[in-house]
């Protein structure tokens, strides 16, 4: 990261920054993406299985790699500081955390998949399909926390393009990996959707163990000597990252696992309408990189300028961001309303599930209007380490207003299954909204 003194130079850093993460970003979301995709050219089953699976496994990822997200904001602000020799402690005391959540989330995953599973009303290939996808990936575990610490270590750096290059290069291997277990070719077994789950495993410790070499052996990485001494565990330090990280990952938590819950409402509905809602839910998801990449660009970059102390430039930042993420939404819902049936197309050649799938990807484009707005804002608000309200708003858009109101559209009103899509729809721009308001209260106390 450096210093910028003009709208032009911060277009451009932003831009240096969010790039490689936007294609990092996406290169780990097609490995869900190819998961999903593939599966599907071998059955329905197992497109409704590991959809159903990759439901459950998302929220519990993304919100407790959101705790260790906390890195970014605490290390930015440290490079702002200047205050270098305290960013090694801070990487140890987060890959700590890493392992023991990662212990935490293994332990938990074979008490509570079975009864979640029993709960859903879904044929028994499915829940097959389901359970073992999640034991497939479960050796993933991790490495995947372990190499979120690194890649926030190299980002923060301002080398975003590192982590690009390792992710990207990991990508194909999860195919090959995809396509030899999947459709048990050259000799491997043929475990369908089951096997997506062990190929992204396999794929994560690639990642792991690319990233740790980079750091070892790379400079400017190498110079922070991040691994030449053995650090104790600091409780203090696990506090500070966890009252930063906690309201992060139970935010992200709260926005993911709605989607989750709506998966299990929807199993009352037939296996064309499960399937349907996860493709395009799965496509949505991948647009939402793009907003998700700006605002993880932005907390790297209001970080480094809050730390030091040059507030005018962080609040320049945020309103970067969140023009070039409109900008960018807009762009996505024209291509997304021309091209529906393509995507549709992408994962099923069933007429039934394809049809349908092109009505919820309408619906679709108005999450990408709503995310453009929120998550930039998300990004700059971490930035400033401020969390606590973030989580709180996320609370309440999707579980107070979303939810709530999708299942009243879809169960008591003329909607179906289309309900869900608009209550989660209003839920989303009740957080944009809100979250625009505590935005200028953060900019107007930081001046």
């Amino acid at each position: 990261m450096n210093q910028t003194y003009s709208v032009q130079e911060k277009l451009r850093q932003l831009m240096i920054l969010l790039i490689p993460i936007l294609m990092t970003q996406c290169s780990l979301f097609g490995m869900t993406f190819f998961d999903t995709m593939m599966s599907g050219h071998a059955s329905s089953n197992d497109l409704a299985g590991v959809g159903i699976g990759a439901s459950i496994w998302m929220p519990v990822f993304t919100g407790l790699n959101g705790i260790l997200f906390a890195l970014v904001p605490i290390v930015a602000q440290f490079l702002g500081a200047k205050r270098k020799a305290d960013v090694p402690f801070a990487v140890i005391q987060g890959v700590y955390l890493a392992l023991a959540m990662s212990a935490v989330v293994i332990i938990c995953g074979t008490v509570v998949v079975t009864p979640i599973l029993d709960g859903m009303n879904i044929n028994t290939e499915v829940y097959r399909v389901a359970r073992d996808f999640l034991k497939g990936i479960s050796f993933g575990v991790i490495p995947l926390f372990l190499s979120t610490i690194f890649r926030c270590f190299i980002d923060t750096l301002g080398y975003t393009r590192v982590t690009m290059i390792i992710t990207m290069a990991a990508l194909p291997i999860n195919i090959i990996l995809n396509y030899l277990l999947i459709f048990g070719k050259f000799g491997f077994p043929r475990l369908g959707g089951v096997g997506a789950g062990y190929a992204s495993a396999l794929t994560y410790w690639c990642i792991a163990l690319i990233s740790f070499y980079v750091i070892q052996r790379m400079k400017p990485f190498r110079d922070y000597n991040v691994f030449s001494r053995v650090y104790p565990i600091s409780l203090p330090a696990w506090k500070e990252q966890l009252k930063i990280g906690i309201p992060i990952g139970f935010a992200i938590f709260c926005e993911t696992s709605i989607f989750a819950v709506v998966t299990l409402l929807m199993s009352q509905f037939n296996t064309v309408t499960v399937a349907a809602y996860q493709i395009a839910i799965n496509f949505a998801s991948l647009l939402y990189m793009i907003p998700l990449s700006i605002s993880m660009s932005l907390t790297i970059a209001i970080g480094f300028e809050v730390g030091a102390k040059r507030f005018k430039d962080a609040r320049q930042y945020s309103y970067v961001g969140i023009g070039v993420a409109l900008i960018m939404a807009i762009l996505c819902a024209i291509g997304l309303s021309i091209f529906s049936e393509q995507v549709a197309g992408i994962y099923t050649e069933d007429l039934d599930v394809l049809k349908l799938t092109q009505q919820f990807l309408i619906y679709a484009i108005f999450f990408q209007l709503s995310d453009a707005i929120a998550a930039p804002i998300q990004g700059s608000l971490r930035g400033y380490k401020d969390v606590r309200v973030t989580f709180i708003m996320a609370l309440i858009s999707y579980w107070v207003v979303g939810l709530p109101l999708g299942y009243i559209l879809a169960g008591y009103g003329q909607f179906g299954a289309v309900g869900y899509w608009i209550g989660l729809i209003l839920g989303l721009a009740f957080g944009a909204i809100s979250l625009s308001v505590r935005l200028i209260a953060v900019q107007r106390k930081n001046k």
